[in-house]
Order: C-alpha cells, then sequence, then structure tokens
C-alpha cells in the first residue's frame, strides 16, 4: 500500500488524520481536495504533498479536457495556484507543482486532451520516481549505520512521509533489513504527535524495535548513551545547508552536538534549494492555536492564553554531520558541496 497512489479519476491518500487508530483511505476526485488533504494534514511530508500536489494537478487536467483551449490553462494555472496556496514551507510542494506545470506548457500545442492524458501519466512517474529516490538514499544513509546502534528520530520520516519506503526513517528501515542491530527511540512530536501516532506505527509494521519517549526525554537519554546517530527529514535546505525540518528538530541538533552524537539529515536533492542562501529566508508556516491548547479535540490549556505555533524550526548547518541524498552525502562545506550535488557530481 502507498501513501500517495495516483489513479485515472482520483488520487488514493492514506488519511494520517487517522493513525494508528484506523487505517483509512482517502480518495480525492478534484484537485480542491488534494489542497484540502495537505492542508489539514491528511497527507503530510515534504515528498508526499510534493507527489500529491502532482496527482491534483493531473486530475485538474483531466477535468478540464473537453474545454477550449484557452480555458483549459486558465483552469490548470488556477489549480496550480490553489496547490501552491496550501503550504508555505515545503520546497517539495512548489519544485512538484513546477515541474508538472513546465512539462504541461510543453505541451501547449496539443489538444487539451492529450496533455491531460500526459500529465497524468507524468504525475505516476514522478510517484514512481520518488520510490527510487527514497530507496538510493537509503542505501547511502544504511551505511552510516553501525552494526548496533540507537537512533532517534523526531516527527515521522518513513513511507508516510513520502510515496513508499521514506527518508529518514528508510534508511533506518533498510539498516534493520540488513541485519544491523537498530533500536529506534521515537520523539512523540509535538503538537500534532507525528512520531507518537506515526513513527510508532511505521515501526510496529516493520518490526523494528523501538521505543517511545517523549521530546524532552532525548538529553536523558543521550546522556545515558542510549543513543548513537540522529536521523532527520527535511523541509526545506538552502545553499548554505541550514536547514528547515519540524519544530523541535533545531533543539535535537544542538543537544546531539552536546553529547557528541553525529547529526544527519535525510532528504531528496527536490528538497534542496539554492535559491536561499540560508535558514533566516525560508518562510516558517503558522498553524492553528488549537493544535497546542487541544489534544484529540480535547482542551489541555486555558481559555484566553495566548499560543505560538509554528510548525518548523531551522537547524543552522553548522549543527549538521552530513546531509544524506539519493546523490550520496554532502559533508560541510555544505555552499561547495551541495552545489556539487545539485549539479550531478
Amino acid at each position: 500500500m502507498r501513501t500517495v497512489d495516483i489513479q485515472p479519476d482520483r488520487v488514493r491518500l492514506i488519511d494520517q488524520r487517522r493513525l494508528p487508530g484506523e487505517l483509512v483511505i482517502l480518495d480525492c476526485t478534484d484537485y480542491h481536495q488534494v489542497g484540502e488533504a495537505i492542508r489539514t494534514l491528511a497527507v503530510r511530508g515534504a515528498p508526499a504533498i510534493g507527489v500529491a500536489a502532482a496527482g491534483g494537478l493531473a486530475l485538474a487536467a483531466a477535468a478540464l479536457r473537453d474545454s477550449p483551449p484557452d480555458a483549459f490553462w486558465a483552469g490548470l494555472e488556477a489549480a496550480a495556484a490553489e496547490l501552491r496556496a496550501t503550504r508555505p514551507t515545503a520546497v517539495n510542494l512548489f519544485w512538484a507543482i513546477e515541474k508538472v506545470m513546465d512539462f504541461a506548457r510543453g505541451q501547449k500545442g496539443e489538444p487539451p486532451a492529450a496533455v491531460a492524458a500526459a500529465l497524468h501519466r507524468f504525475a505516476v512517474e514522478m510517484a514512481e520516481e520518488d520510490v527510487a529516490v527514497n530507496r538510493r538514499m537509503a542505501e547511502h544513509g544504511a551505511a552510516l549505520v553501525p552494526e548496533r546502534a540507537g537512533i532517534l528520530t523526531h516527527c515521522n520520516t518513513g513511507a508516510l512521509a513520502t510515496v513508499d519506503w521514506g527518508t529518514a526513517l528508510g534508511v533506518i528501515r533498510l539498516a534493520h533489513e540488513q541485519g544491523k542491530q537498530v533500536h529506534v527511540y521515537v520523539d512523540e512530536t509535538r503538537p500534532v504527535l507525528q512520531g507518537a501516532r506515526l513513527t510508532a506505527w511505521e515501526c510496529l509494521q516493520y518490526g523494528i524495535p523501538a521505543t517511545l519517549i517523549t521530546d524532552n526525554m532525548a538529553a536523558h537519554m543521550m546522556r545515558l548513551g542510549k543513543i548513537q546517530l540522529v536521523f532527520v527529514g527535511a523541509d526545506r535546505i538552502a545553499a548554505n545547508g541550514d536547514t528547515a525540518n519540524k519544530i523541535g528538530t533545531y533543539g535535537v541538533a544542538v543537544l546531539a552536538r552536546e553529547h557528541g552524537i553525529p547529526f544527519y539529515v535525510v532528504a531528496p536533492t527536490s528538497t534542496v534549494d539554492l535559491r536561499i542562501r540560508s535558514g533566516d529566508e525560508i518562510e516558517i508556516e503558522e498553524r492553528a492555536h488549537e493544535e497546542v491548547t487541544h489534544i484529540g479535540g480535547v482542551r489541555i490549556a486555558p481559555e484566553g492564553i495566548a499560543v505560538a505555533n509554528p510548525a518548523f524550526d531551522v537547524t543552522p548547518a553548522r549543527y549538521i554531520t552530513g546531509i544524506v541524498t539519493e546523490r550520496g552525502i554532502a559533508y560541510p562545506p555544505y555552499t561547495v558541496s551541495l552545489r556539487r550535488l545539485m549539479q550531478g557530481g
């Protein structure tokens, strides 16, 4: 089962809001529904939302296939704009939309029906490529894992964050399948609990030994010597290696440095944004205050209290040991190594 499955008449998604209580498939039959799924975290994880958006554009094109060319192109551009507006931080979303739109614009001489059919095939190919990219990242990252290791993760970076396989958790999954004795320490990841709800669930599915901890237990576990590596994902990586990821990642990186523990980011090259020089230029999404004041619909904070809810923070490049991509591992100085990887070398 894939997190994102692009069909001719729908985009099928695992509804991650319902896990771990129940496994529910969400059928999105138009791009508005895909956009709402991205906005409400029914689908989340930078690679997954990128491919989901590509599927949404394919649905928009299919709905417009019998329209006159001018109406077709205007409708497709409107769909792209709506999907871009769903979430601001993860660059994969914008990368995927632009990749689809560039491909579509290259078909402008063709009838709308032919363009729509081509866009569906292109979106399916993007989904397949995401899986292949994740497997290559896993191979590079698993080589960093010793025969026995405690590994801390933050947020969810498994198959649920991608089309299939995963980024940081994909590395751990492959190391486990190679017979290495790994034990995962799963940060719960407040406020939406992607670690507790999703990563813990995935570890159970794969049979990977894992222990769920609250976010504020990480330093204690490091001090006790239970953690030898940290692997996290990314939503946007600046040209200098500064990395935006789920809120709390920065704190984990600082703790890892204090305890002498290697801290690795695992992300496809589509997450690298060489247009921005540093993390200071990354827009940080502010989400609904109810995510902080409520858990499972139950209020845990007093009425009237001021709330901040940034969904991401930026880890400075100086705390990052290496950045694992499908093209290899980048090491400092990232201004040199990331550009080289992006150029294919």
